[in-house]
């Protein structure tokens, strides 16, 4: 019975078994692995944490900010949202200095819009799904552990407009 199945089977419950027992109970009943899940979104995320973290210095003027990090399997993704008088769009997109001129698109995107991380999380639509948007890439790659940095510009009306800011960490 040195080669038998039932030998050669028992053997590997032996070996086998504690390893695939230990993988397998370390998330059972476990609340605190659950939030541990990735990808998550961090409960302490603020504009001023996500704007230092994306290099971004958000206008005194702003309005409406609104800011989200979420931890990721390999990157993580910055969300920085605010209003901003339309006069002074112009001169805070100059001072991000994008690696070319911003495009506009006029209609949104016909493709369906599923972003890694959404700007829903905070409340918001996806600026692909906006008409009269003025998108482009920051940088790509950027200056110390930010990877990429995108803007999108939408009209809210004739005196606000609302920056998006998506970053790659």
């Amino acid at each position: 019975m040195k080669n038998s199945p039932a030998g050669v089977a028992l053997a590997l419950v032996v070996v086998l078994g504690p390893a695939l027992a230990s993988c397998s109970s370390a998330t059972t009943g476990d609340t605190a692995g659950a939030r541990g899940q990735v990808p998550n979104w961090a409960e302490d995320a603020t504009p001023a944490s996500v704007s230092e973290q994306l290099g971004v210095e958000i206008p005194a003027t702003a309005t409406d900010r609104r800011a989200a990090y979420q931890n990721g399997f390999q990157d993580d993704g910055l969300l920085l949202a605010f209003s901003l008088s339309t006069s002074e769009v112009d001169a805070f997109v100059t001072g991000l200095a994008p690696q070319s001129e911003l495009t506009r698109r006029d209609k949104p995107l016909r493709k369906s819009v599923k972003p890694t991380t959404p700007f829903s999380h905070l409340g918001l639509a996806e600026p692909e799904t906006l008409p009269d948007v003025r998108e482009g890439q920051i940088c790509a790659p950027c200056e110390g552990q930010l990877n990429s940095l995108q803007i999108a510009v939408h009209p809210l009306d004739d005196r606000a407009s609302r920056i998006y800011l998506r970053g790659v960490d």
